[in-house]
């Protein structure tokens, strides 16, 4: 059966969109079929898997109108068994269009019905903000990966994140839970990293991911060559931590642990 898991975090520059990407990657390099789809409208996911947006008219925005089907709107991937629904400039009126729309926070749920067969994840790729994209991505998913920066203000904000996970599992989706929070732009030699580490497990306990993505500069140069890290360069410490994400994340997936 598919999963459908939401990357979200409304705070910019945690590393989303490049966790998106990797963990897609590296569950596609394990024989998974994996969709991702980029629900950000400033298209990051599509370009940092090789793809211009101006060459591809396919996009979500479409599939959540109801005005194209999903399945007319997936492009192929360099990574074998990774497919991408791209985003596009359309999705920063998203909110507004979404409005007076019926149903309007089951408009993405609805749209992947016909496609959920074919894969064994769904990765939703959230815009950095708690819009109806992101309720939109949080109705349709099983469950939630929190991308959390290693920095002094790491959890502002994502107070706010947990109590919209609270509101969509009540009122939308019951059964919405936390995956994991993930670490990123970890730096051991700074005390702040440490500081943050501590206090993010001793805040979510076991919810935290074992594995921690480090600052890497690979990791960083990747996108600008429109590859995942572990082709960019596979022996590299950040392209590894993310392989060991993605075998997190298969455990979690087959209910290893309680994620609620």
């Amino acid at each position: 059966m598919v999963q459908i898991i939401a990357f979200a975090n409304q705070k910019g520059g945690v590393g989303k969109t490049t966790t998106a990407i990797n963990i897609g990657a590296s569950l596609a390099a394990i024989k998974k079929r994996v969709l991702l789809i980029d629900l950000d409208q400033q298209g990051n996911a599509g370009t940092g898997l090789g793809f211009r947006r101006a060459a591809h008219p396919q996009s979500v925005y479409g599939v959540i109108m109801g005005t194209a089907n999903a399945a007319d709107n997936i492009l192929t991937t360099a990574v074998k068994g990774l497919h991408l629904l791209p985003s596009s400039q359309a999705l920063a009126g998203a909110d507004i269009d979404l409005l007076d729309m019926p149903n309007r926070e089951y408009r993405l749920r609805d749209a992947l019905v016909p496609i959920m067969d074919y894969y064994d994840y769904i990765l939703l790729d959230c815009p950095p903000a708690l819009g109806y994209l992101t309720i939109n991505a949080l109705a349709a998913a099983d469950s939630v990966i929190v991308p959390l920066q290693c920095e002094f203000f790491a959890l502002e904000g994502v107070q706010q994140l947990t109590d919209t996970i609270s509101v969509v599992k009540e009122r939308w989706n019951p059964r919405l839970g936390i995956l994991g929070v993930l670490l990123t732009m970890y730096d051991r030699r700074y005390g702040v990293t440490r500081a943050v580490d501590e206090d993010v497990r001793a805040t979510f306990g076991d919810i935290v991911f074992k594995t921690v993505v480090p600052r890497n500069v690979r990791v960083s140069e990747a996108p600008s060559h429109g590859m995942p890290a572990m082709f960019y360069d596979f022996n590299s410490s950040g392209a590894q931590a993310y392989r060991c994400v993605a075998t997190e994340v298969v455990q979690r997936t087959k209910g290893d642990i309680d994620v609620e």
